[in-house]
């Protein structure tokens, strides 16, 4: 990886984190599948007009919609409303790399090592951790969703991964845009099922311009910018060389939150953060494949 590389590696890590905070100013106007519909309607429209679509079946095309905008996205932000803090929820949508492990294994065949079986553990330890100390700002329910949120984050990646592995490379922009398209119709009759009509027309009358930036921001910075740096990354290099800066998302989630919603870091949210992200490390670092990944300086 070039310097310039690292660099975008670190700005998708750093607005990942950061964007926690942005849902959970957004979460105070709009209802959750609404912001998460206007989330993805605005990263598919306009541009599918301007982004060729990838050269991929469409059946890849809905699966990552549906699996990122209804799944990932409609769960983690009902659990952020009211049921699981910021910089908590940025923590534990982390274990989607004991998901992606465990579902590449069994799915494609590939090695498991005993680190990862250690990483796992640790994750657990640090779940558990959690879900020992639940009270009215992480409940149960909260921890489930985004749990839940992270599973559909790791089926995602591996339909990524099956559609290079099906077509070859392609454009990762083009992916974001138009499958964010696929996302729209559901999370919209789930709107307006599970949060009600009148609910959602007032929100949309009276949201201010906090929330349309909040959401604006989903659109372009997370979704456009940030997957489709990501996935190009992913394209062009061995995952070791720049998924260990992934570890940081919840340093500045955390961070984040605290700077700027108060969320407080009792000692056990700590030492919970301290055990995924350990087993998160042991999982995506290599030492012998991370070094490879880095050019080597010349004497």
């Amino acid at each position: 990886m070039s310097v310039s590389e690292l660099l975008l590696a670190l700005a998708v890590v750093f607005i990942w984190g950061t964007n926690f905070v942005v849902i959970k100013l957004g979460l105070h106007e709009l209802p959750p599948l609404l912001f998460a519909c206007l989330r993805f309607a605005l990263a598919a429209l306009p541009w599918l007009f301007f982004v060729k679509r990838p050269a991929i079946a469409w059946r890849y095309l809905i699966a990552v919609g549906l699996l990122l905008g209804v799944g990932q996205f409609g769960l983690l932000f009902i659990a952020m409303r009211a049921d699981i803090a910021p910089g908590l929820a940025s923590l534990v949508i982390q274990v989607q790399v004991f998901f992606t492990v465990g579902l590449s294994v069994w799915l494609f065949g590939e090695q498991i090592h005993a680190r990862n079986l250690v990483g796992l553990a640790l994750g657990v330890a640090g779940l558990c951790t959690i879900g020992a100390h639940v009270d009215a700002t992480t409940t149960l329910r909260g921890l489930a969703f985004v749990v839940t949120a992270a599973l559909c984050w790791a089926l995602a990646n591996l339909t990524v991964k099956a559609a290079v592995r099906k077509h070859g490379p392609f454009n990762t922009l083009g992916l974001m845009v138009w499958s964010s398209l696929f996302a729209v119709p559901p999370l919209a009759a789930l709107a307006v099922l599970v949060e009600g009509y009148e609910p959602v027309v007032t929100a949309l009358s009276r949201a201010s311009a906090g929330a349309w930036a909040a959401v604006l921001w989903q659109s372009l910075g997370n979704t456009l910018f940030g997957y489709g740096a990501w996935n190009w990354l992913l394209s062009r290099h061995s995952a070791a060389a720049f998924t260990p800066t992934a570890l940081l998302v919840p340093v500045f989630g955390m961070g984040a939150s605290m700077l700027v919603l108060g969320e407080p870091l009792q000692a056990w949210k700590l030492a919970a953060a301290a055990l995924i992200v350990a087993g998160l490390a042991v999982n995506v670092i290599d030492p012998k494949r991370l070094f490879n990944g880095f050019p080597r300086s010349r004497a």
